[in-house]
């Protein structure tokens, strides 16, 4: 009987066939998995490998499914459990669902909460078409994007006796320590505990089980904050050891490598930043956690600075900009996604730091601010990708940023009022939910979030970057948990997404509307 899973991945749409992949996890001494699909469905001979952290072994089943003129379920039979996922028709693209912060940074809010899996369980609902609200335009979801924080390992500082004792020493002593083997193998269990722990809920096992997904890690599947904190600590041996085990427990459970990186893993570049086509859209995944870093202030002979802050480095910058330019010169697609873990468009961190300044116990919002694209070393490499993405709307693809990490829902937007740009290409939405399962900030953040909301950031000459009140409302956050979905337009009705935020509470989603380029 397996330990985890199973849990679906999206490898990618090649020649009209849909791949997917599936990951089992079994007990020690279990025999192979084995698996039963569905025709057209065939599935290759699994690969096996070692999962660090746990005695068992991970097994993973490449699939393909040709497409077809119409869309189809695909059942199958995993150790003689039933489940099913769908694929969309070849000329169709799929419906997404969009979830992030999945788990809690304290675990003594989980004890405030009275169905911590709720917004899953509405997520399933949705899926199979059972919520109250009518569906009947609404399809099932064919791909899970989860854009950050799948895990939370936060108690690991006081779970694991050895990581305590390493806070505790001087900070001369702490960042010279060595990342001794017995710190190793407790960080790979710890890991591999909250992966097959936290997955293994039956409302989040049941959604892994039966739509295949798109994973980025954000920092809590590191640590708190990784890539912000002071240099010394950052470089120091036992935080690098920390990021290479995390590392290692992302590459296994979250992209499934059991070998080769997935086909969409971009060529020219060491990480994981993946770019997918399927019918006339396209998902451009950014990794920002694999090499962000803080500044070192070393200086060159002329003055310059050198190993300065960064979210990417120029090598993955170039694979991303040379991917982006392969699709512009296509010209078949009409929306671009981009999965960014952090907004692109936020309330600035000068200005909320000032807000919040004046309230105790608002420290983690600050850490996060910290960690943001807005914060003033993060903002010319920031600029930088806003020209690149207004630089693809200007290609015909209208492109919308997915975030999460922020607790909050919210609506941004990007807007050009040069005059070399076409006016229809101007403007790049930024859609945002969070969490899943992390509560809200409190009603004190909140209020100065709104508040800070109002205000209109000039990015450059031309360009601005602004929150906006949710269609039908005054509000520009919703202060609750929610999920999202993004349905396209239905076959030979037009080019529009259709995008419905599922808040807790709620009954009936806050709908945005998404026009194609013309």
């Amino acid at each position: 009987m397996q330990t985890l899973g199973p849990i679906l991945q999206f490898l990618g749409n090649q020649n009209h066939t849909w791949g997917v992949s599936l990951l089992l996890i079994t007990a020690p001494g279990d025999p192979p998995p084995s698996l039963q699909l569905s025709p057209p469905a065939q599935a290759a001979p699994p690969l096996s490998g070692v999962v660090p952290g746990h005695a068992g072994t991970a097994w993973r089943f490449d699939i393909a499914v040709p497409q077809g003129d119409a869309a189809k379920e695909i059942g199958y039979q995993c150790n003689g459990i039933t489940h099913s996922f769908h694929v969309p028709a070849k000329a169709g693209a799929p419906n997404l669902g969009y979830v992030s912060c999945n788990g809690f940074s304290d675990l003594r809010v989980k004890k405030t909460l009275k169905e911590p899996q709720a917004l899953w369980s509405r997520l399933a609902r949705l899926h199979r078409q059972t919520d109250r609200v009518d569906t009947t335009t609404y399809g099932p979801l064919h791909l899970l994007l989860m854009g950050g924080d799948q895990i939370y390992s936060d108690d690991m500082w006081t779970a694991i006796p050895e990581l305590l004792a390493w806070t505790e020493l001087p900070w001369a002593q702490r960042i010279q320590a060595p990342f001794t083997a017995s710190l190793r193998s407790a960080l790979q269990k710890h890991y591999a505990g909250l992966y097959i722990d936290h997955w293994g809920q039956p409302e989040q096992a049941a959604m892994l089980a039966s739509v295949p997904t798109v994973m980025m890690w954000d920092d809590h599947d590191i640590i708190d904050g990784w890539g912000s904190h002071p240099t010394d600590l950052h470089e120091s041996p036992v935080f690098q050891g920390i990021f290479e085990t995390a590392k290692a427990a992302f590459e296994c459970f979250q992209r499934q490598m059991l070998g080769a990186p997935p086909p969409a893993t971009l060529p020219g570049q060491a990480h994981h930043n993946s770019g997918y086509r399927f019918g006339s859209a396209g998902l451009l995944v950014l990794d920002m956690r694999s090499e962000r870093r803080p500044r070192r202030g070393d200086v060159d002979a002329t003055g310059g600075l050198l190993n300065a802050e960064q979210v990417m480095s120029e090598q993955s910058w170039r694979a991303v900009y040379q991917w982006l330019d392969a699709q512009a010169a296509s010209g078949d697609m009409k929306h671009l996604f981009v999965m960014s873990s952090i907004p692109v468009v936020h309330p600035s961190f000068e200005l909320l730091e000032k807000m919040l300044g004046i309230f105790p116990g608002q420290q983690e919002l600050e850490d996060d601010l910290r960690d943001h694209w807005t914060s003033p070393p993060h903002k010319a490499e920031r600029l930088r990708l806003i020209h690149r993405l207004l630089k693809a709307s200007e290609s015909g693809s209208r492109v919308t940023v997915l975030s999460g990490d922020v607790h909050v829902a919210a609506v941004g937007v990007i807007e050009s009022d040069r005059a070399e740009t076409k006016e229809n290409a101007r403007v790049v939405n930024q859609l945002t939910s969070s969490g899943v399962v992390h509560p809200p900030p409190l009603g004190v953040a909140l209020y100065f979030l709104e508040q800070a909301c109002k205000k209109v950031e000039t990015i450059d000459r031309g360009i601005t970057g602004a929150m906006y009140e949710f269609p039908t409302t005054s509000h520009r956050m919703i202060g609750c948990r929610n999920v999202m979905t993004i349905q396209p337009d239905l076959p030979g009705k037009g080019d529009r997404i259709w995008v419905n935020w599922w808040a807790e509470g709620e009954p009936h989603p806050y709908t945005k509307v998404i026009h194609a380029v013309v």
